[in-house]
Parts: C-alpha cells; sequence; structure tokens
C-alpha cells in the first residue's frame, strides 16, 4: 500500500507547506501549521461511502425509528447516556487523570459483557494492568476482549474481525496511524485516527467509546473538530481527592444535554448515587450563617446544593471575589444589584462562594440563592430552618422565573423541605403538601423574607 503524502496546513488561513515552520507563509500566524495527509493512502481516497447515495426526498416522508439501546448496567452512567448505548454510535469521554475512567469504563464492559460481545482496546497500559484493575474491582471479566495495542491499522483490523457490539478505546492519544510522521498525541493525529474510527464505527454498527485525554484548563486535549464528529461528549467534574465524581453530557444526539450522572468511589469502583441531593446535604447544618439550599436543575433532574457564602472585612486596596463551582463574573454583577436594589453593600468586603460537593452551576437560577448565602453571612444570622431557594436575579433587580418549577419544588418537599423562596411566576398552582411557598417579585422582596 502507497504511503500517504502529508503537508503542513494552517490553521488559520489554510495555506499549505511542505515542512513545518514556526510562522504561516500565508498570513504570519505563529505556530499554526499542523500536519495533514493531503494525497490518499490507497485508491479510491481514505474514507469509503457509509452507503449508497441516496435520492432526495421529502423529509415527512422519512420514516423515523427510535435508536435502540444497550444498557450499561450501571443506571447513572445510562442516565447521561439518555438510556444506554445506541448502535454505532461515538461516544468521546475525559477527565483529570485518575478521576476514574478507565475503572468506570471497564465496570460498564464487564456487565454488557455478560449479554452481548466486548474489546477493550487499551493504549495505556499493558494486559497484565488491565487485569489487575479487573481483580481489584472484582469483576467478571471472563467475557472481556482484550487488545493491547496503539496501531490504527491493527486497532481497526482487529475490530473488524472481532466485530464486537462495544469496544472502548482508551485512549485516543496514545493511537497513531502510520500514514502521518508525528508523533501519537498531536493535533493531527488525534483527528485523523478519531475520524478513521469514527468511519468503522458508522460502517459496521459498532459502538465506540473512546477516551480522552484533558488539558490543564480542563478541557478536552486536541482539535475541536474531535467533539464535533462523535455522537456523545461526557465530562467528568468533581475534585480528584473527593470520594464523589459527576460526569456531565455536554453534547448527546441520542439524549438530554446537561445530565448529570453521581458516582461515590468505592475499593470496589465508582458506584451511582441514586439520591445525590441527600449525599450533598448530608453534612449541611441549619444554624450556620451563609448557607443557603439551593434547587438546581442538572439536565431531567432536580438537584438540592448547598451555596455557602464567606463575607469579611476586607484587608487589601482591592476585595477580592472568589467563587468555587460558580460564575466568578456573575458573582461581581450580582454583588452590584445586591447594593443598587436592596441596599446592602459589599464594596469594604471579600466575598467567597461556594457549591459544596464540587458541583459546577452554570444556570442562572443560582442568583437568589447566592444573593441570600451572602446577606445571612453579612448579617451573620443563619436563614430560616428548612428553606430552600431558586431564582434569576435581573440587573433591574427583578427576580425572573426558571424552568422546570414544579420539578425542583416537589424533589425539595420529599427531603423534608417546608418553606420555598420562588419566582412571583414559578408559584404552583395547586399547593404542594408540607411546604410553604414564598413567591416574590423582586430582590427586596426576597431579602425581607429572610429577616
Amino acid at each position: 500500500m502507497a504511503r500517504a503524502k502529508a503537508a503542513y496546513v494552517c490553521g488559520d488561513c489554510g495555506a499549505t507547506s511542505p515542512k513545518w515552520q514556526g510562522q504561516c507563509p500565508g498570513c504570519g500566524a505563529w505556530n499554526s501549521l499542523t500536519e495533514t495527509v493531503i494525497e490518499p493512502a490507497k485508491p479510491g481516497g481514505r474514507y469509503e461511502a457509509l452507503s449508497v447515495t441516496s435520492s432526495v426526498q421529502t423529509l415527512a416522508d422519512v420514516q423515523a425509528e427510535e435508536a435502540p439501546r444497550t444498557p450499561t448496567g450501571i443506571e447513572e452512567l445510562d442516565r447521561v447516556l439518555g438510556g444506554g448505548l445506541v448502535h454505532g454510535a461515538v461516544v468521546l469521554i475525559g477527565g483529570d487523570p485518575g478521576i476514574g475512567k478507565s475503572t468506570l469504563l471497564l465496570q460498564a464492559l464487564a456487565t454488557i459483557g455478560l449479554s452481548r460481545k466486548v474489546l477493550y482496546v487499551t493504549g495505556e497500559e499493558s494486559a497484565a494492568q488491565v487485569a489487575l484493575r479487573a481483580s481489584r474491582l472484582a469483576v467478571d471479566a471472563s467475557a472481556v476482549r482484550l487488545l493491547a495495542e496503539i496501531r490504527l491499522d491493527q486497532i481497526i483490523a482487529t475490530l473488524k474481525h472481532e466485530a464486537p457490539d462495544v469496544a472502548v478505546i482508551d485512549s485516543i492519544q496514545t493511537v497513531y496511524a502510520d500514514a502521518l510522521n508525528s508523533a501519537p498525541g498531536s493535533v493531527a493525529q488525534v483527528r485523523e485516527c478519531a475520524a478513521q474510527l469514527t468511519r468503522v464505527a458508522k460502517q459496521t454498527g459498532i459502538t465506540i467509546v473512546m477516551v480522552g485525554h484533558v488539558t490543564k484548563e480542563g478541557a478536552l486535549a486536541g482539535p475541536r473538530v474531535l467533539e464535533h464528529i462523535v455522537d456523545s461528549v461526557l465530562y467528568f467534574e468533581g475534585d480528584t481527592h473527593s470520594s464523589f465524581r459527576m460526569i456531565r453530557a455536554i453534547k448527546n444526539r441520542f439524549g438530554a444535554v446537561n445530565e448529570l450522572g453521581v458516582f461515590a468511589m468505592t475499593d470496589r469502583g465508582l458506584r451511582g448515587v441514586s439520591n445525590p441531593s441527600a449525599i450533598f446535604l448530608s453534612s449541611r447544618r441549619d444554624d450556620v450563617p451563609g448557607s443557603c439550599v439551593l434547587v438546581t436543575q442538572e439536565g431531567t433532574r432536580p438537584l438540592l446544593v448547598e451555596i455557602q457564602a464567606l463575607v469579611d472585612d476586607t484587608h487589601a486596596p482591592q476585595p477580592r471575589r472568589l467563587t468555587v463551582g460558580l460564575e466568578q463574573n456573575r458573582l461581581a454583577m450580582l454583588l452590584a444589584v445586591l447594593h443598587r436594589h436592596a441596599g446592602i453593600a459589599c464594596f469594604d468586603q471579600d466575598v467567597f462562594v461556594n457549591a459544596v460537593g464540587g458541583v459546577k452551576i452554570a444556570e442562572p437560577a443560582a442568583d437568589l440563592a447566592v444573593l441570600l448565602a451572602i446577606v445571612s453571612s453579612l448579617r451573620n444570622k443563619p436563614l430560616p430552618d428548612k428553606l430552600v431557594v431558586f431564582g434569576e436575579v435581573g440587573l433591574g433587580g427583578e427576580v425572573r422565573p426558571v424552568q422546570r418549577g414544579q420539578e425542583r419544588l416537589r424533589e425539595a418537599a420529599k427531603l423534608g423541605f417546608a418553606r420555598a423562596i420562588v419566582p412571583l411566576a414559578n408559584r404552583p398552582k395547586q399547593p404542594v403538601e408540607g411546604m410553604e411557598i414564598i413567591a416574590v417579585e423582586r430582590l427586596e422582596q426576597a431579602v425581607d423574607a429572610c429577616r
């Protein structure tokens, strides 16, 4: 087979160069040239058509069928995936080193292997190391086929020969294609290998799960196109020093986006947490100033999280505003709204806000809970007992409604909370049994309700 030729293409302007240069000869950008295959490695091109070209048809005439799914045997993982693995889908899962990616996938393969054919391709560890992990996890790995290989051609040949239902590539950064001269893990190698494996998955119907490394900023390493070509992208969240792990779906063509699964790390691997709200609130005390319980919505699941705030006199010319699990710029905006519309100033105070449990909250429904926790800490007065809060706060001081208010209230009532401060538009038409609903339109009304 003829060896594919490669050139260096600028990622900014598309100019090509026969050799690598620090500066693009076309646009002058620095460090923008990446190695790319420009000629096919075999007659007919490197990529074959997925199916015979079809004729144009009306969308309404297309018969849409629900994609069949393969349960992984891990309920929380199935929740994030939208019900299980889809036939022929490609899933990319990333996370910090040691957070549990390989552990979780080995557990899932051992369960799926009881009824389906599975293959585990390891490029980072030897076969003996994978066997030791399976022994520590005490899983039945008798049906798990194992291949320790990093050459793309050999991996593809094995996939076609073994024809598994589910295959795991651990990890995509260790796989390399002979058509490229760059080292494994480079942008060109990751893009080429991911594209070839995705093509195989679509042609053969094999479900492929690829493990991806992350950068120090927490993003998936490699080209952004890696996330575009796959069907689902899952991220591990949480502190590696904590016993809890969270998986969030940031892209899913077959399910809900932003769905969250919660796991606990044990000596037998990762175990799903069926009621994470109770876990996150297990060590909370009601008599502590600066603590407020938020009902956030993670995908289709309402989740109760404790928001902690600490307000203290500043000892520096510039007051500090720090957040963990929340957006820091939004905190600065909320403090300005608190001063302008509620008359509570924090310009001479250091403000620290934390979402307990390592949860990352991006939705604006946390605004009201954050502000009430700050007010509680500033006044050194705990909020009322068994109180939950949610609502978005606008720049005009108005409290705006959020989605799925009824589900949030039902989840809070299930855990024994007796009082809720909610936006006026989220006030339920029917009373919630055992819960007092305080509906507010303005931020100052919410602050007065907590006096």
